[in-house]
């Protein structure tokens, strides 16, 4: 089958396509810069002549916080306006299968286990937001067009050089500054990158659906952390009393987002924050990764 992968250059485009290919499946690429369709999603896109089975719509906007309101303006243009653009660029020749990469940032939650699918999208970030519009507007047009829909809502990506907050977890271990709080015991949700291709070979021959992406068994901060460690041959990080945290993050209130720990961010670090995957693994037969096992830098 035919794949056309947007977002070529990312993060899941340089891990993910390479097993694709593997796998038997015939990739072209889409992206800024060395892709076969060289296109800013942004801009107008030119309608696809080329037929194809499976599109993988991984390109998008993330791991950025706007600091003002162009660059809120521009998590809509990529994956809300952007989206519509290349859903135009395939009116002519409409594929079976359309895969769409969104978050668990839409259920807007920071704290909270076992989130299912049936939570209500109260992301209110400009990434939950531009997300959800375009789950919205995804949503009615494969309705409409007879397409098959895969919406996939990973939690936190694991693979090799990561980014957002895992990478620069990796390099806190790395220099020695990184600490738990309280033990490390707050557990968060994991996903294998590669598992990915996995789940592309489950999806022909079923009828879409909304699915949380993440494995079985939602590591706790101390574990990823030493796992971490454990990768780049450190000793595996301390951890402060809350009480000190608790202090800090109070001082931290005083400065809002400038401060490397406020309460809000302290609450992230060590409350559980966890998804389920019971029903990507019951309708699409998946079982995935332990990413513990996988880790790799």
């Amino acid at each position: 089958m035919k794949i056309l992968f947007t977002g070529a250059n990312g993060f899941l485009g340089k891990n993910v396509i390479p097993l694709l290919r593997k796998k038997g499946f015939q990739v072209k690429t889409f992206g800024t810069s060395n892709a076969d369709y060289v296109f800013d999603i942004t801009n107008t896109i030119v309608p696809f002549e080329e037929k194809f089975d499976i599109i993988f719509h991984a390109a998008g906007k993330a791991h950025s916080i706007p600091q003002n309101k162009d660059e809120e303006q521009l998590f809509y243009a990529v994956n809300f306006e952007g989206t519509k653009k290349l859903c135009n660029a395939l009116e002519k020749n409409l594929p079976q299968y359309f895969v769409f990469i969104s978050t668990v940032a839409v259920y807007g939650k920071y704290f909270g286990e076992n989130i299912d699918e049936n939570t209500v999208l109260d992301g209110d970030t400009p990434y939950a937001k531009s997300k959800i519009l375009a789950e919205r507007f995804l949503t009615e047009w494969c309705k409409k067009k007879n397409i098959k829909l895969f919406i996939l809502r990973p939690s936190l990506i694991a693979g090799p050089n990561p980014p957002g907050n895992l990478r620069d977890m990796i390099n806190a271990v790395k220099s020695g500054r990184y600490m738990n709080i309280a033990g490390g015991k707050a557990r968060k949700s994991i996903f294998w990158i590669e598992d990915f291709a996995e789940l592309t070979s489950n999806f022909i021959g079923k009828n879409g659906g909304v699915y949380n992406v993440c494995d079985n068994n939602n590591p706790s901060f101390k574990e990823i952390s030493d796992r971490i460690a454990k990768v780049l041959n450190k000793k595996s990080p301390t951890s402060i009393p809350y009480f000190i945290a608790k202090l800090l993050a109070k001082i931290g209130d005083m400065f809002g987002n400038k401060a490397p720990i406020n309460s809000l961010r302290l609450k992230k670090i060590t409350d559980s924050l966890t998804f389920s995957n019971e029903k990507i693994r019951r309708e699409l037969n998946f079982n995935p990764s332990n990413v513990m096992d996988k880790f790799q830098l």
